[in-house]
């Protein structure tokens, strides 16, 4: 437990294992933070440790899972340090099917991961959070969280109901040392999100972003989560839309020619 000793204090982020999350814990660790970056892809997150270095513990975990979002709130405990900062990251979304043809698999798949498994990870970091003195949970939510599109019902639906939960929560914290704080994100251009989407039809995917100049990257939207992770503990960052320049809502983009 010596290296524990001196170990600064814990950000833990969920899908860490490319994208935002990646981003995320890059920045964080630059931050002072010793980051614990899970995911289910555990290559991945192996790594990602080998390129932040000895501020970074991989931990595998599947947020769907109740068992596996325990086993990580251990290995965090194991750490022996204080856990100041959760970045609730894992997400996406599956299919453009309007709503009266709608998989229920894929609606049902996209609940668990946004919802319950903001839910799991939470409640499992939650005492540790508020124990520390000084706790900050940052949840990555999306634009789609407050305007509806055509073709995103499942992912629309999913992150209505996290942007209610992280509003819910924050009501039942004050007064509590835990600040809650949710980063709206418009269009990110990532590896995998929109190709996950369209299932693997990389076509599909670069249509999305097909004109737009400079959409955003995931290392905008780490910037945000650590700009809004480390204010003064006092202030608290509710809500943060982030969109690129292009984009002045969810049906307005500039694309050029």
């Amino acid at each position: 437990m010596d290296k524990n000793q001196d170990m600064q204090n814990i950000a833990v982020v969920t899908g860490a294992s490319s994208g935002i999350g990646a981003a995320t814990a890059r920045r964080l660790a630059g931050e002072g933070f010793h980051v614990v970056v899970a995911a289910r892809r555990a290559d991945r997150l192996d790594a990602l440790v080998k390129e932040i270095g000895p501020n970074a513990t991989a931990v595998e975990c599947d947020v769907t899972s109740d068992d596996s979002v325990a086993a990580l709130a251990a290995a965090v405990a194991a750490l022996g340090a204080p856990v100041t900062l959760l970045v609730n990251n894992a997400g996406g979304a599956r299919g453009v099917d309007p709503v009266a043809t709608g998989s229920v698999d894929d609606w049902q798949w996209m609940y668990d991961v946004n919802v319950l498994g903001t839910l799991r990870v939470t409640k499992a970091l939650l005492p540790a959070l508020e124990a520390s003195g000084r706790g900050t949970i940052v949840t990555v939510g999306s634009t789609a969280a407050f305007t509806p599109y055509e073709g995103g019902g499942g992912y629309v639906a999913a992150k209505h109901a996290e942007t209610a939960l992280v509003g819910t929560l924050r009501l039942e914290l004050c007064g509590k040392p835990v600040r809650v704080i949710e980063v709206d994100p418009g269009m990110v251009r990532t590896d995998e999100f929109a190709l996950n989407r369209f299932g693997g039809d990389q076509d599909r995917a670069d249509s999305v972003y097909a004109g737009v100049r400079e959409p955003l990257v995931a290392d905008d939207i780490a910037d945000c989560i650590a700009w809004a992770a480390t204010r003064p503990q006092h202030v608290n960052v509710d809500r943060l839309v982030v969109r690129p320049v292009a984009q002045a809502a969810q049906h307005k983009v500039h694309r050029e020619q």
